[in-house]
């Protein structure tokens, strides 16, 4: 896999390398993604792309919290002064969410599968975003009235339907607005690959590139 990616890193042709997670435990995963050159690094996972979030400088985000931050901003909902909880605290979603939230000015609070009383973090939440990975973690009196709740989790019950893990059904009658699983956040990842995509392919028209000192310094296969 590793030789595929670096065939694909010096493919002028290829302008974004996406591997699908998960993988199967016997592949390496963090050697894969650091094959990946950071400069068609569309999924956001290179270590070059993840620091530059800490100091908001990433080339290319993440694509699901940037996702999240998109839907927010075209419901006009502001995020400076705001109290928001995100649940999950992956490599994947939640710490990228929350470092992207706190470049906006929020206060972040990120709560994890060993978060003692969840419900006391979440009831204070002005928006609430849930990447846990466990159905119906979320129900209607863990949450504030009119707060935004943003379900990016994605889980198959055993009769096959698939459900978030925020209690629909219950929590809407509590929220001002609430994104639906399927159908919410996973489109908006997908929208966002490719418009990470299409910043990589306009970067490599005007001739930008990482510095080669910087993709080295982090062990990369340039």
């Amino acid at each position: 896999m590793i030789d595929k990616i670096r065939a694909l890193n010096a493919d002028p042709g290829v302008h974004g390398i996406l591997v699908q997670l998960p993988l199967p435990p016997q592949f390496a995963l963090a050697d894969i993604l650091r094959a990946i050159s950071a400069d068609k690094d569309v999924d956001g996972f290179h270590l070059y792309n993840v620091g530059g979030l800490v100091i908001g400088d990433t080339v290319f985000p993440p694509c699901t919290p940037y996702g999240v931050l998109k839907l927010l901003e075209h419901e006009n909902i502001a995020l400076e002064g705001k109290n928001v909880v995100v649940v999950g605290a992956s490599n994947v979603v939640g710490k990228p969410m929350a470092l992207m939230l706190m470049q906006r000015e929020a206060t972040v609070a990120i709560c994890h599968a060993k978060t003692r009383d969840l419900a006391q973090f979440t009831i204070l939440a002005d928006i609430l975003v849930v990447a846990a990975g466990q159905p119906n973690l979320i129900l209607a009196q863990m949450v504030k009235t009119g707060a935004v709740v943003i379900d990016v989790g994605i889980n198959r019950l055993p009769n096959g339907r698939l459900v978030g893990d925020v209690d629909f059904e219950g929590v809407r009658r509590k929220a001002s607005h609430l994104t639906p699983v399927p159908g919410g956040v996973g489109p908006m990842t997908v929208t966002m690959l490719l418009v990470n995509t299409i910043l990589s392919a306009e970067r490599t028209a005007r001739g930008l590139k990482l510095p080669a000192d910087a993709l080295a310094g982090l062990g990369m296969a340039i």
